[in-house]
């Protein structure tokens, strides 16, 4: 457990504090693309505690400033986006897309005030659907060279949805590979073919769900390997009789993880912070061969977690959809087969800041300790100024298989290998498979 103060640490990510710096020393998703389509390209938006505005030019330059006006104060949320910018109602300031005023109409002629005035304002790019935005100090580093964000846009699709907890509960539930032999668990076989419904093998007599697999071994043996962009979680459970389930997950630093859906797909997702209170996860799902339906997709999605905030129908206030007859026949959790609902109740049922100094972690949570960990070291590298960098990665790796003997670390590097060289857009990948562990930031 920890302590309170060890638990505010952790949690608290506004400006100033220990574990905000670190966020906002990487990229961070801040909001989708198909948020600024339409006739007025301009979202507001909050993230680590600061209110900013998000506005495309008719040059296409992506900005992102502060939401008040430099003047008076007034909302920029509203202002007129012009070619240029955004342009304030109040009096006529305009702004571009790097803080600077461009124009004062109602001062003299002559005044070259508005060369004294900026907004804070932050770099912004875009790729497959998530526009992302650097909020720290200094040079940014790299862009990641995820996956889901190296792949051809048409096999990808990206989402996201409001949580109302703390962005670490969410984060330390995608790290956590025990939690899936009983949240996501369906009673019987899986009643349908639901969002969410992840890896399957093609083992003797057909195919198996993850969800059927992983109840057979409530107890994985789970380890964590460190790795330059973060740590490897990998999960074993014996299985279908004594075979090896192997299901490998990665969390990319500082709030990140990569998770297998399928033998031919994956999604990377993040949580960033709202304010302390609230959170958004992003993700982009991947797939190694074929275009995804991103239209199918999206109205899939929406339907449960709606824009224009995509806050989830299924919340705290109508107790997450839970139905007791559900859960005495079809699923675990009685809350419908959608997992990304059951992975939300289990983060915010546990309150908006869970205080972790009433927690009993086991041998189950190693991954979540090793987190933390992480997470305290680059605290203290922050605090004594040093640089926190990434390379340019591609991966990582991820992977859910049933192994053919138990020497599953010779087997699964092939087992990637093959699927990616199944891949129109990544068979001429280098894994670097041998360098991957170790070396860790």
């Amino acid at each position: 457990m920890l302590s309170p103060e060890e638990n505010r640490l952790l949690t608290e990510t506004g400006p100033g504090t220990p574990a905000g710096e670190v966020l906002r020393r990487y990229w961070q998703p801040v909001a989708l693309s198909i948020e600024l389509e339409g006739r007025r390209p301009v979202k507001a938006v909050r993230v680590l505690g600061e209110d900013l505005v998000l506005f495309r030019t008719g040059s296409g330059a992506l900005g992102l400033v502060e939401r008040q006006c430099a003047h008076r104060g007034a909302d920029l949320a509203y202002a007129r986006l012009e070619d240029e910018g955004l342009r304030c109602l109040y009096h006529g300031w305009l702004y571009g897309p790097g803080g600077g005023c461009l124009e004062q109409p109602a001062e003299p002629a002559h005044s070259r005030f508005h060369h004294k005035v900026r907004l804070r304002s932050y770099p912004c790019w875009e790729q497959n659907g998530v526009l992302f935005a650097y909020l720290g100090g200094g040079e940014p580093p790299p862009r990641p060279g995820l996956d889901g964000l190296e792949a051809p846009s048409a096999y990808t699709f990206a989402f996201k949805g409001l949580w109302e907890c703390n962005w670490l509960q969410g984060l330390e539930g995608g790290i956590d590979p025990s939690h899936v032999s009983f949240l996501h668990r369906f009673l019987g076989d899986d009643p349908r073919d639901p969002y969410g419904q992840q890896f399957r093998d093609t083992v003797e007599g057909g195919e198996v769900p993850l969800s059927t697999v992983v109840r057979e071994d409530p107890r994985p043996q789970i380890s964590v390997e460190s790795t330059y962009y973060g740590f490897r979680v990998i999960a074993l459970r014996r299985v279908l009789g004594g075979r090896l389930h192997v299901r490998l997950t990665n969390l990319v630093f500082p709030n990140a993880f990569v998770v297998p859906l399928s033998r031919r797909q994956a999604f990377v997702q993040w949580h960033v912070p709202v304010d302390d209170s609230h959170h958004y996860w992003y993700m982009i799902l991947y797939d190694f061969q074929t275009p995804l339906d991103q239209d199918r997709l999206r109205a899939q999605r929406e339907a449960a977690y709606p824009p224009p905030d995509y806050r989830p129908l299924r919340r705290r206030d109508n107790q997450w959809g839970w139905d007791p007859d559900e859960q005495a026949t079809i699923t675990y959790t009685g809350m419908g087969l959608d997992i990304n609902v059951h992975d939300q109740w289990a983060a915010e049922s546990a309150g908006p800041i869970y205080d972790r100094s009433r927690e009993h972690l086991g041998a189950q949570d190693v991954a979540i300790l090793a987190y933390r960990r992480l997470l305290k070291k680059a605290m203290a590298q922050e605090a004594h100024g040093a640089a926190w960098s990434l390379k340019k990665r591609i991966g990582p790796p991820a992977l859910d298989f049933i192994a053919q003997t138990d020497d599953w670390r010779t087997e699964w590097p092939e087992r990637m290998r093959a699927m990616r060289g199944a891949s129109p857009w990544a068979r001429e990948w280098d894994l670097n498979l041998d360098a991957d562990p170790g070396g860790g930031i």
